[in-house]
């Protein structure tokens, strides 16, 4: 197959090299014209993903039209935020026969789209059958290694779920197929939230009975909301539900728990922000997600209280308690 991935961050990296050996024709598109020339002379991404060698026959290259054009499939590993401004310059007539497959974890601020969502708004000629994505527990550090990992992906079209799970899977990466990209979506964007959550609780330095009572009720309210949205509730027990969030919360790897981490020591939000080199997913996404709880009327009380530590400047230990002495309730 032709595919092109969007985006030469750790995990766009990551996924092309993978693709590439799987047999697949890759072509890698960074949106920094002279760091696309860096990439290519050095074949390391020393930026996103330091030590781990580009191979030569993947192209790397600063032009759209080319990365976009006549292929099978094409990788949308652009940060949420960041997603729609790419694909309006994509030519429509160019990706008609493409599957594109969106591996971004977010929720767009202004529109609440899903990943999906917004590209079936910006490209309406698109078919839902053409549009998949690609979640679950999969740092690129571990999955660049060859670290045993499994993931999930999810189409509206059960064929389309099968064809991206017959371009990525591989004997280190186990790819599951599911026909529910909402769930799969909400669940891969909002553990980012929860996870800035545990953060917290490690820079406030708390507990492990604190982070499993903030992860346990973290899936309970990511499904709460995810089934008012649509999904299937049992999408969340899965791997980009409950697996995702698991690794979230306690990995080194993780963006979203370093951010929470952070901002529960006492380090300002916009200080944390700057000394980072990649985008922590979860910060933009707690707005999207108390809007839409806030829309649904579905109580998220560790999402709302991640969007008062982050933006309204409430104090950690403030939050935590306000938490714990909320109105008692059945599990």
């Amino acid at each position: 197959m032709k595919i092109s991935v969007l985006g030469a961050g750790g995990w766009g990296t990551t996924l092309a090299i993978l693709l590439h050996y799987n047999g697949h024709d890759v072509t890698l598109w960074e949106y920094k014209k002279n760091y696309s020339k860096v990439l290519d002379k050095n074949r390391i991404n020393e930026r996103y993903l330091p030590g781990i060698k580009i191979p030569k026959k993947i192209l790397i290259t600063h032009d759209l039209e080319e990365s976009s054009t006549n292929k099978n499939m094409i990788v949308l590993a652009v940060p949420s935020q960041f997603l729609r401004g790419v694909v309006k310059d994509i030519v429509p007539a160019n990706i008609k026969n493409s599957i594109l497959v969106s591996v971004a974890k977010g929720i767009e601020n202004k529109s609440l789209m899903t990943m999906s969502q917004m590209l079936r708004d910006e490209i309406p000629s698109l078919s839902p059958d053409q549009i998949g994505v690609l979640s679950g527990p999969s740092h690129a550090e571990e999955v660049s290694r060859r670290i045993p990992t499994a993931v999930v992906t999810a189409s509206k079209n059960v064929e389309t779920s099968k064809s991206i799970q017959a371009a990525f899977v591989t004997s280190y990466f186990r790819v599951y197929a599911s026909t529910d990209i909402l769930g799969v979506e909400l669940g891969g964007a909002f553990k980012n939230v929860i996870a800035i959550g545990a953060g917290i609780v490690d820079g406030a330095k708390f507990g492990d009975n604190t982070k499993a009572a903030i992860m346990t009720r973290g899936i309970a309210e990511i499904s709460r909301l995810g089934v008012a949205l649509g999904a299937q509730p049992e999408t969340f027990a899965g791997l980009s539900g409950m697996g995702d969030l698991i690794v979230t919360c306690m990995s080194r790897h993780s963006r979203n728990r370093f951010v929470g981490e952070q901002v529960g020591s006492g380090k300002k939000l916009e200080a944390v922000l700057k000394s980072m080199q990649m985008v922590a997913e979860g910060v933009e996404t707690s707005r999207s997600a108390s809007q839409l709880a806030k829309k649904h009327k579905v109580e998220v009380p560790i999402t709302t209280e991640v969007y008062r530590i982050l933006f309204e400047d409430k104090d950690p230990v403030k939050a935590t308690t306000d938490l714990m002495t909320r109105d008692m309730k059945m599990e």
